[in-house]
C-alpha cells in the first residue's frame, strides 16, 4: 500500500496510508486528505490507485501540484520516491511503507488523519472542520482527573459557590437558546457565556457528531487573547470518555497527566486545568461534548465548577436536537418538492392520451409505489401504419429506477421507429442496456406491434410477464410463453423471437406488471396470475370496463394496504362488427 510523507509542511514527518482507490487533497473538511492552507485549493488534486499503480492528478487549482519540479496536467504516474509538492506543502510518495517507521507519525486517512496520537490540533474553518475521534484506552491509573460526574443525573445546580454569577449565567443562557434554531450561531454565544463564568477559562471549543462522517466535528471555538489563533487543544482521550461513557470530567493538571507526555503542542499551549461534559440527548444518544481548559495552575476549576458546565452542556443538548428535529423537517419538506417535480416530470414521458384508430379502444393505468417508479409504458406510430404498444418494467423501484425507465423510454422509441419490428428493437434495445453502465440492473420489457389493416399483433417479449389475450367467448390465455427470451441487460448476444396472433373481433390484450400480481393483503397473500385471470375473465366486455374492474379488484384485495412495487396496466380490444 503507498504512503505520502510529508517532508515539507505543517507536521513535517507526518506519513499518511493512501487506503482508498481514490483520496482526494484539499482545504475542503471533507477531503480524506485535508492541508489547512489558503493557498491550497478546496478540491486542489486526487492520488488514485489501480491495480497498485498510483497516479496523482490536479484538479484544477489555482496553484497547481508540482511532481519533481514540473507542474502536471491532468494524471500522471507516481513512482517510488516521487516528490509531490502542492504550495508550502512537499510530499514524497512511497510504493510501500519505508522500513523503521515510528506508528505515532502514521495517519490513516477516514481513520485519524486530522490527530496526532494523544491529542487534536484543531483550527476552526469557516463552515466546519473534522476532527475524527477514535477510541483510546484510558488508563485511570495514570490520569489527573480528579472529578467525574453522570452529565444526565443532574436535575439542579448547588448554589454554594458563586451563586449569582451561576443563576446569571444560566438566566443568559437560556436566553441566548431561547428561540434558536441555528447551532453554528448559538455554540459561539454559549462559549462567551462560559468565559464570563469561568474567568480562569483561556480556551474552548464544542463538538458535535456528525452522523454521515460518524466523528466529531468542531462547531465552534474561542480562545479569551484576541492575538491567539482560535486554536484549540482538545484532549482526545477525555472527549472519547465523555462520549463512551456520558460523564463529564475535571483534569486537575493535565501537564502532570502521562497521557500527554509525547505531546509537544500541551507543552507548547501550557495546558493546565481542563473540563469535558458531554451533550447527552434526551434518549441517551451523545450528540457532542463542550471542554473548557486554563493555561494557568490557580485558581483552576473545581469539582463545583463541574457541575455548572454539565448544566449548561443540557441546555446545549436540547438546543442541538431542536436543531436537529427543526432541519429535518426542512430537509424532508425541499425533498417533497423536489420528489413531487420528478413525479411530474416523469408522468410527461408517459402518454397522456388513448390512440385513435378505426376499430379498436384502448386503456392505460400508470401508478408508482414511491413518488417516481420504473415502469413504464408507450404507444410508438410506426411509418407502415402500425402502432407498437410496450411496456417495461426496471429492476428496482424509486429514483434509480426512474432515472433509467427516462433513459429506456427514450431509447425505446428510437429503435422501434428504426427497426419497424419488435424482434429487432428488442435487440437493440437490449444492447444499449448491456453496454449502457447500468450495473446489475434489468429490464423486462414487452413490445406488441399491432397491423390495424391484417388484425395481427406481433409480440416480442424480454422477460416480462405474458401478455393475456381475453377471446369473445370469455375465455383466457397467455400468449406468446414459448417465444419469451432473457430480460434486457442479461446477455449481450440475445436475439428475440416473435409470437404473431390474428386477433378476431371481440377479442382483448392485457398487458401488465408484477406490480398487479405481488400485490399482497393483510395476510402477505399475493394477488397472483389465477385471480388475475378469473378477474378478466368475469370483467364487462369493454376494454375500458375490463380495466377498471381490474384495478378495483386489486384495491380491494389488497384492503388499503400500502403497495409493495409499482403497478402498470395497458389493454386493447378489437370491437366486434
Amino acid at each position: 500500500m503507498g504512503v505520502l510523507k510529508m517532508l515539507e509542511g505543517d507536521v513535517p514527518g507526518r506519513i499518511v496510508v493512501l487506503n482508498h482507490e481514490k483520496m482526494v487533497l484539499g482545504r475542503h473538511p471533507n477531503c480524506e486528505i485535508v492541508l489547512d492552507n489558503a493557498a491550497v485549493s478546496r478540491r486542489h488534486a486526487q492520488f488514485l490507485e489501480n491495480h497498485g499503480t498510483y497516479f496523482v492528478e490536479d484538479l484544477q487549482s489555482r496553484n497547481g501540484t508540482i511532481v519533481n519540479g514540473e507542474r502536471i496536467e491532468g494524471r500522471t504516474q507516481l513512482q517510488d520516491t516521487d516528490l509531490v509538492k502542492i504550495c508550502n506543502v512537499v510530499l514524497r510518495f512511497h510504493a510501500v511503507m519505508p522500513p523503521a517507521v515510528d506508528p505515532a507519525t502514521v495517519t490513516v486517512p477516514g481513520d485519524t488523519h486530522q490527530i496526532s496520537p494523544d491529542t487534536a490540533h484543531v483550527k476552526p474553518v469557516v463552515g466546519q472542520t473534522t476532527a475524527s475521534l477514535p477510541p483510546v484506552p484510558m488508563d485511570d491509573s495514570n490520569a489527573a482527573v480528579i472529578s467525574s460526574m453522570d452529565a444526565s443525573s443532574v436535575t439542579h445546580i448547588s448554589l454554594k459557590v458563586q451563586p449569582e454569577a451561576k443563576l446569571a449565567a444560566v438566566l443568559a443562557i437560556s436566553r441566548d437558546l431561547g428561540g434558536a434554531l441555528e447551532v453554528d450561531e448559538v455554540l459561539p454565544r454559549i462559549l462567551d457565556s462560559l468565559f464570563q463564568i469561568f474567568p480562569q477559562a483561556d480556551r474552548g471549543v464544542v463538538l458535535l457528531h456528525d452522523n454521515d462522517a460518524d466523528k466529531l466535528v468542531v462547531k465552534a471555538s474561542k480562545t479569551r487573547h484576541h492575538h491567539e489563533d482560535n486554536i484549540v487543544e482538545i484532549s482526545q482521550t477525555i472527549i472519547q470518555k465523555a462520549v463512551d461513557t456520558g460523564q463529564a470530567f475535571l483534569s486537575a493538571d493535565a501537564g502532570t497527566d502521562q497521557r500527554f507526555d509525547s505531546s509537544e503542542s500541551i507543552s507548547k499551549f501550557r495546558i493546565r486545568s481542563l473540563m469535558c461534559a458531554p451533550l447527552v440527548g434526551q434518549d441517551g444518544t451523545r450528540l457532542g461534548v463542550i471542554q473548557i481548559d486554563s493555561k494557568t495552575s490557580a485558581p483552576g476549576f473545581i469539582a463545583d465548577d463541574l457541575e455548572l458546565l454539565i448544566a449548561v452542556a443540557c441546555q446545549a443538548a436540547v438546543v442541538v436536537e431542536k436543531a436537529v428535529l427543526y432541519h429535518r423537517a426542512e430537509t424532508l419538506r425541499d425533498l417533497e418538492r423536489e420528489l413531487n417535480f420528478a413525479t411530474q416530470i416523469q408522468l410527461g414521458f408517459l402518454p397522456t392520451e388513448r390512440p385513435h384508430i378505426e376499430g379498436y379502444e384502448f386503456f392505460h393505468y400508470y401508478e408508482a409505489a414511491q413518488s417516481v417508479g420504473g415502469d413504464f409504458f408507450d404507444y410508438v406510430t410506426l411509418r407502415n401504419g402500425k402502432i407498437a404498444i410496450t411496456l417495461g418494467d426496471v429492476a428496482g423501484k424509486g429514483v434509480p429506477a426512474a432515472l433509467m425507465m427516462a433513459r429506456l423510454y427514450a431509447d425505446a422509441r428510437y429503435h422501434l421507429l428504426m427497426e419497424q419490428t419488435a424482434g429487432g428493437a428488442l435487440t437493440k434495445l437490449n444492447d444499449d442496456v448491456v453496454r449502457g453502465g447500468h450495473g446489475h440492473r434489468f429490464v423486462t420489457y414487452a413490445a406488441a406491434i399491432l397491423d390495424p389493416q391484417t388484425h395481427q399483433l406481433t409480440i416480442a417479449n424480454a422477460g416480462h410477464l405474458p401478455p393475456l389475450l381475453k377471446k369473445a367467448d370469455q375465455t383466457v390465455e397467455r400468449m406468446g410463453v414459448d417465444h419469451a427470451n432473457l430480460p434486457l441487460g442479461v446477455d449481450a448476444n440475445l436475439e428475440f423471437e416473435e409470437a404473431v396472433f390474428d386477433l378476431a373481433p371481440g377479442d382483448a390484450i392485457v398487458l401488465y406488471t408484477d406490480g398487479v400480481t405481488e400485490a399482497t393483503n393483510a395476510a402477505n397473500d399475493l394477488y397472483g396470475m389465477q385471480r388475475l385471470i378469473k378477474c378478466i375473465a368475469e370483467a364487462p366486455t369493454g376494454i375500458g370496463e375490463l380495466g377498471e374492474r381490474l384495478i378495483a379488484d386489486v384495491e380491494e384485495f389488497c384492503g388499503g394496504r400500502a403497495q409493495r412495487d409499482d403497478i402498470c396496466l395497458l389493454g386493447l380490444r378489437r370491437l366486434q362488427v
